[in-house]
């Protein structure tokens, strides 16, 4: 609904407004929610055990799919920026695991004492797409999407 503002100009509808941001939110949530299903599918269906930094990751992209769609019905900045640590924290595990399985990281630096190790490369992609590529490519996306938001939100 449209009404005056004090010059006496219509003023935008509150969800028409943020509409840009609401679609980066929910781009951001579907990623989230993409990434979260995917984890499940390689975990339960494919039964690949995942290592202790994968388990780290999944902390910080589990909550993500689960709290984003609450910034989306109406828009909410405040939760974007509550969410934003998780995107950057799981952003910093998940690039550890990238140069770890890349041999940058030396594997006795590693978190992975017990049961599958974290260097270890079990699935990959036209010979460079690792699972802990793509969980990085998520929470950077996810990252991207969500400071986006956030800032056009400010205006």
């Amino acid at each position: 609904m449209r009404g005056t503002n004090k010059t006496g100009r219509a003023s935008a509808d509150h969800g028409v407004k943020h509409a840009g941001e609401w679609a980066l939110g929910f781009s951001a949530w579907l990623i989230a929610s993409a990434a979260t299903l995917g984890a499940l599918f390689f975990g339960e269906v494919m039964e690949l055990p995942p290592c202790s930094l994968c388990w780290y990751q999944r902390v910080f992209m589990f909550p993500m799919a689960l709290i984003l769609p609450f910034a989306l019905f109406p828009f909410d900045r405040n939760v974007v920026r509550a969410v934003l640590p998780l995107a950057g924290i799981g952003g910093l595990v998940a690039s550890a695991h990238v140069l770890l399985v890349a041999g940058i990281i030396p594997e006795r630096l590693a978190p992975c004492q017990q049961g599958v190790p974290c260097s270890e490369t079990v699935i990959e992609w036209f010979g460079f797409i690792t699972i802990p590529l793509l969980s990085f490519v998520a929470f950077a996306a996810i990252g991207v999407l969500l400071i986006l938001a956030f800032v056009r939100s400010a205006k």
